[in-house]
């Protein structure tokens, strides 16, 4: 029967526990605060792990799914170059693969169907991609062949509005009509966490794909890739006969896990996201100990009312249960607003991470519930237990006597005290870890924006233009873009406009080997080199220097079988002579037959165009303006006031000249610059806050520690005071202490700085934070954080009046 009474007595904890935060808030205010920053933090960079790399994609057995993967040598690893062909020969050959599916995925198809009309992403699928996957359609059947498409089920419902009648319906898939056959798992998003796809077509004939196989029962990853690098040798021997790229012979492939989906996305985030996932949970770790700080405080201002409710009959165990109730309900109350400040934060995150280069963005459907909720409880249940215990058998270790004769003391023992300066040396511990972090991630972020990337990247407007409906073609629309680029010129502000593809720090663009007559090239220097289309006046535009020869003129048109090389090129091919004047041939060019011949006519300075930290790419400019065609569609203006201050008059200009072409984009360099770097952002940006959060929950220890030893030991400053101590040596006193806990924290942090640091730098190898100032900075801003809040309390001790203290006592 006693059972019975259990709810009511819990309801009676939590009414008094709310009445004890409402007498006292300022504690439990910072408990809560702490906690839901911690928690909030883990719980929104956690959500955004469990929606890259962790969710197991909804298919039959997800852990069977392997991808298959190629790795061109100093190039990131891909998927999506393999072969009809290298498909159908795996699947043919493999024994270790039940089946294996080709996917091409689009991000960008524009669809028109029942007043709808906008870009979904579609998904190019081979005939057994469904069936190997397990799925059955929600409605109809799936796509094998022929001019048909599948639907997901949120088109399905948010188009369609769940109508069965759907099937046999036309839409149109960049412009080509198609008809729906079937809806999609409700549940089945594509196998891309970013992707979202929204409609599966049969796989267009000769294209490439990416490779998906699923292992057989009782196949492992290590059998499968042993089969593979036997089987691979197809590939290759495919592509040297179409190739005389000699570092084709050198890819691997590579075998990866896709349980959670294909691993592009886990390759460029999933580093970053595991190194903020250790700093935040340094963070969570640094308010827990923060918390078990101000409980043990709270605990032992609590004494006599514990000895008092035991001296009156409470038995220890009721009263266990009431401050583990209170603390739970802290805890709770910490997760809560955790989970707020976590879906906002991952709000903010997804978009952070949405806003980088069109082929690299991230667009993830991410909701903070399910397994991340879990993961927020477990954290706030495992926080309320532990830090809630050792206040409450602290509280009731002693006797009722001689609880009630050591409440009547205003001093603490020396286990106490003790104890309360190994937590705060301990969140000065973790405080140095973080400061160190965000010191590093920060300057990391600093030097890219700074780096000499062999261009100006201030004061330069980036306008795309997007003619492919315009009706704008051939000589047509090069004659506009003449005159679009004489009108740009003649705006106030813009001191030169040019036009470029592709611009700086924007994705890949066209690519092909280099050949000189008279150079003898040894096969494993052979290398591909970039190639952009660009105006005149491009390199004057973009403040690159001219080291030899020319840039183009418009009168290049009538022989635009000109290049302009870049100093690497130069270097590699013309040491010790003069390039300019030379001939090179381009062979196997991007979307070229035939092998061309080129007259160099200048050297550019390098200048950084795939990746911010490329070093001696080889590059080759050519001609936008071929005759009576234009490949280019940015223009690209330097300005000398704001460029977004002009970009009014530009898109007027565009409206005026060619009113049917559509600006596409509008953004300056340096904004493009920076949705290069998204992942040292979101890193700088979220260390650099971690750290000041780690520094201020250090800061509040030290001033919660030095109140709390002021309050306990005003008698004995009192004594000291009517011995003859002056209020500077009281202030000294306090000072001195906490001079020794940021030293004893600072010698342990060290090391531990040094350890995070040697980690963060083997996960992701272009840090190059110097260890003397990361260490000075971590120091210097923890021992100034430390004395400013010292401060307050040291200050209030050495008013300590010696009578009333006394008269207290």
């Amino acid at each position: 029967m006693n059972g019975l009474h259990i709810p009511g007595e819990i309801a009676r904890d939590i009414r008094h526990a709310f009445r004890g935060m409402r007498k006292s808030p300022v504690v439990p205010l910072a408990i809560v605060a702490s906690l839901a920053l911690g928690i909030g933090a883990n719980t929104a960079i956690f959500s955004l792990m469990y929606s890259t790399m962790l969710r197991a994609l909804p298919v039959a057995h997800p852990e069977q799914l392997v991808e298959l993967l190629q790795k061109y040598p100093g190039e990131p690893r891909g998927n999506g170059y393999w072969s009809t062909r290298s498909y159908e020969y795996y699947r043919a050959n493999s024994r270790s693969f039940q089946d294996i599916v080709g996917t091409a995925i689009d991000n960008v198809s524009r669809v028109r169907t029942q007043g709808f009309e906008g870009d979904l992403v579609a998904e190019y699928v081979t005939g057994n991609y469904f069936s190997a996957l397990g799925l059955q359609p929600t409605l109809g059947r799936f796509p094998s062949q022929g001019t048909v498409v599948m639907i997901s089920w949120s088109f399905w419902n948010s188009r369609f509005h769940r109508d069965p009648a759907v099937l046999g319906k036309q839409i149109f898939v960049d412009d080509a009509p198609a008809t729906v056959i079937g809806v999609a798992p409700r549940e089945f998003t594509g196998l891309r966490v970013n992707a979202q796809t929204s409609l599966w077509l049969p796989a267009k004939p000769d294209e490439g794909v990416n490779l998906v196989g699923r292992l057989k029962p009782g196949a492992t990853l290590e059998q499968a890739r042993a089969e593979m690098a036997i089987l691979y040798r197809f590939t290759r021997e495919e592509r040297a006969a179409r190739d005389s790229d000699p570092q084709r012979r050198n890819v691997q492939v590579e075998l990866e896990p896709a349980r959670a989906g294909l691993a592009d996305v886990r390759d460029r985030v999933g580093t970053p996201l595991s190194v903020l996932m250790a700093i935040a949970c340094a963070v969570l770790l640094l308010a827990c100990v923060n918390v078990a700080g101000l409980l043990l405080a709270r605990g032992a201002g609590r004494a006599r009312e514990m000895a008092l409710r035991l001296g009156l009959g409470a038995s220890r165990g009721r009263l266990l249960r009431q401050v583990l109730t209170e603390s739970l309900l802290l805890s709770v109350l910490g997760a809560l607003a955790g989970v707020i400040i976590a879906h906002f934060g991952t709000a903010t995150l997804v978009r952070i991470l949405d806003s980088g280069r069109p082929h690299e963005r991230v667009h993830l459907l991410v909701e903070t519930t399910g397994i991340p909720l879990l993961f927020a409880a477990g954290v706030a249940i495992l926080t309320g237990v532990l830090f809630g215990l050792a206040p409450a058998l602290s509280a009731l270790r002693h006797a009722p006597v001689e609880a009630l004769r050591q409440a009547g003391r205003t001093s603490e023992s020396r286990s106490q005290r003790l104890f309360g300066k190994g937590l705060v040396s301990a969140q000065i511990v973790l405080s140095m870890l973080l400061l160190s972090a965000g010191w590093m991630f920060v300057s990391h972020l600093a030097d890219l924006k700074t780096a000499d990337l062999g261009f100006r990247r201030d004061h330069v407007l980036l306008v795309t233009l997007d003619p492919s409906r315009s009706g704008y073609r051939g000589e047509r629309l090069a004659n506009a873009y003449r005159e679009l680029l004489e009108k740009m010129q003649s705006i106030p502000g813009v001191r030169a406009a040019s036009l470029s593809a592709p611009t700086p720090l924007h994705g890949a663009g066209a690519g092909g080997f280099g050949t000189v007559e008279g150079f003898d090239e040894r096969p494993e220097d052979r290398r591909r080199m970039s190639i952009s289309y660009v105006a005149p006046k491009y390199f004057e535009t973009l403040a690159t220097p001219i080291l030899a020869g020319r840039e183009f003129s418009f009168h290049d048109e009538a022989n635009p079988r000109v290049a302009i090389i870049n100093h690497t090129v130069a270097k590699h091919f013309f040491a010790g002579r003069d390039p300019v004047g030379k001939r090179i041939t381009l062979d196997h060019v991007t979307g070229a037959r035939e092998p061309v011949t080129y007259q160099i006519v200048g050297v550019a300075g390098d200048a950084n165009y795939m990746e911010i930290r490329e070093s001696e790419r080889r590059s080759i400019y050519l001609p936008a303006f071929r005759g009576r065609r234009v490949i280019a569609n940015t223009f690209v203006l330097r300005t000398d006031v704001d460029p977004e201050g002009v970009a009014g008059r530009v898109t007027r200009v565009v409206h005026d000249i060619a009113s049917t072409i559509p600006v596409a984009t509008v953004t300056t360099l340096s904004d493009q610059i920076d949705t290069s770097i998204v992942p040292q952002r979101v890193m700088a940006a979220l260390s650099g806050f971690f750290a000041a959060l780690g520094a201020l929950l250090a800061g509040i220890g030290v001033y919660g520690l030095l109140s709390y030893t002021v309050a306990r030991r005003t008698n004995e400053i009192g004594v000291r005071m009517a011995l003859g101590a002056t209020s500077r040596r009281i202030l000294r006193m306090m000072f001195t202490e906490v001079a020794a806990i940021v030293a004893v924290g600072l010698v342990a942090g060290v090391p531990i700085a040094i350890w995070g640091r040697s980690v963060a730098t083997a996960l992701i190898p272009e840090l190059n934070a110097h260890l003397s100032a990361t260490l000075l900075f971590g120091a210097v801003a923890l021992a100034a954080i430390a004395l400013l809040a010292a401060f307050g309390p040291a200050r209030r001790a050495s008013r300590v009046d010696p009578m009333e203290s006394l008269r207290a006592e």
